[in-house]
């Protein structure tokens, strides 16, 4: 018979894990690399994916009837950075019910000077060059992007040339540039810094001239970059 205590005696357990497995075969191993794959395939998607959900596309503006309310519009606009004519013409066209309406605004912007392709123009040149160190040519395409007349364009950057030296700010992203190779400067790497400055607007003549003098190499019979391409 049983004592009444019996069952409360520990009995031994055994807590180790199997010891003994079969080996892992060529198709178990094949199988699992396969499962890894998948794995990392799946998470990629995933944060492939995960933006256009997060994300999710800006919907229209919308659409204001009464000149009051896009007039407004405009100046809330003008408020958080400058317009050129075209800009706000197209800024105005997006939120207006008649397109009559935006041309009294924009006429009313000119006039009170909130709107000046002139004055905007050289505040362009002025913040691309000092602050971005763009060329000219990258200067005048950005501005031409957004429909400010030729005339300005040249006006601005004829009074920016007088006032800076082309030639020194390709020396000082030469100087860069250079500072920052670890390697030495073959043919590769001098196509790749002459390019990157025709991207950056530019003369060929004045990188080329710079590229000699700094980096004692010749780009001669480098191609140019068409302004399209840049």
């Amino acid at each position: 018979m049983v004592g009444c205590g019996s069952w409360l005696q520990p009995r031994h357990i055994d807590l180790h894990p199997i010891r003994a497995s079969a080996p892992e075969g060529p198709v178990a191993r094949a199988l699992k690399v396969f499962v890894l794959h998948l794995l990392y395939f799946l998470t990629f998607l995933y944060f492939l994916i995960l933006p256009l959900y997060a994300f999710p596309m800006r919907s229209p503006p919308r659409k204001l009837s009464s000149e009051t309310d896009l007039y407004t519009a405009a100046i809330n606009g003008l408020s958080r950075r400058a317009y050129s004519v075209y800009e706000m013409r197209t800024y105005l066209e997006r939120r207006a019910e008649d397109k009559e309406t935006v041309h009294r605004i924009l006429d009313r912007l000119k006039q009170q000077k909130h709107l000046d392709d002139e004055r905007y123009a050289r505040q362009f040149v002025r913040q691309r060059a000092e602050i971005r160190k763009q060329g000219p040519f990258r200067i005048a395409r950005d501005l031409r992007a957004r429909g400010v007349p030729d005339r300005h364009i040249e006006a601005a950057l004829a009074e920016r040339a007088a006032e800076s030296d082309e030639g020194a700010i390709v020396r000082a992203r030469l100087a860069r540039r250079l500072k920052s190779l670890h390697a030495p400067l073959d043919e590769r790497r001098t196509a790749s810094l002459y390019r990157s400055l025709l991207r950056a607007g530019f003369s060929a003549d004045t990188i080329r001239r710079e590229l000699r003098a700094m980096a004692k190499v010749s780009v001669d019979e480098s191609p140019e970059i068409p302004l399209e391409d840049i």
